[in-house]
């Protein structure tokens, strides 16, 4: 079965029996499945790379699908570092994350956590260039992005809407160094389900909206 869209025609993608092996650890990490050694982590996540075949995953997928993960593992890793005492209630004091500050309860800090890697997500991202010789504007866009990251991070007296960051228009560059249109809008689109979700429900584990109880 394949888990990712596979490359058209004549053209190189990742190597699909590489991804799977590491999805499936992936999976098991998260309780998903049998886990068999130990469990992965993001920067193992970060760090992977994988053969070229022909006919292979598409990698824009694959890396967007691999950047899920890192939330979700590093989620998780909040989740199981609270106290279970600061779950029940027990404990009246507040638990502090270290890089989080004070934080009211397990979903507060779970939804911080879950932001601030979304934030260092949009600072890391890379687009490729843009194809025949035209791109967005590489300096527009950066800036744009730092705009997002101090949405994502409370840090900005105006934050950006979620409609803001889908209609962002940049300008188009020629015969120059430009980045790729549809990977940027696609990867705006994306933040801007993030910001949408910014002041909504707490995280569960997988870096979901938690469903509230019944």
């Amino acid at each position: 079965m394949n888990r990712f869209p596979r490359v058209h025609g004549l053209r190189n993608g990742y190597d699909p029996e590489q991804v799977d092996v590491l999805i499936r650890r992936i999976e098991a990490t998260l309780g998903r499945g049998t886990l068999e050694g130990p469990p992965v982590t993001a920067d193992e996540i970060r760090m992977s790379r994988f053969e070229i075949r022909l006919g292979g995953y598409h990698e824009l997928a694959v890396d967007f699908a691999l950047e899920a993960f890192v939330i979700a593992i590093e989620t998780r890793a909040v989740e199981q570092a609270v106290p279970v005492t600061a779950v029940s209630g027990e404990d009246d004091d507040a638990p502090t994350l270290p890089g989080l500050g004070e934080t009211e309860n397990v979903a507060d800090a779970m939804t911080a956590a879950w932001l601030e890697s979304q934030a260092v997500r949009v600072e890391r991202v890379s687009f490729r260039p843009g194809r025949l010789g035209s791109g967005y504007n590489e300096d527009e866009v950066d800036g744009f992005l730092d705009r997002v990251v101090a949405t994502l991070r409370g840090t900005t007296d105006r934050p950006l809407t979620a409609d803001e960051i889908r209609e962002a228009t940049f300008s188009t560059v020629m015969f120059k160094p430009g980045y790729a249109v549809a990977q940027v809008d696609a990867f705006l689109t994306e933040i801007a389900g993030v910001v949408d979700r910014r002041t909504g429900a707490p995280m569960s584990p997988y870096g979901d909206p938690a469903v509230p109880a019944p």
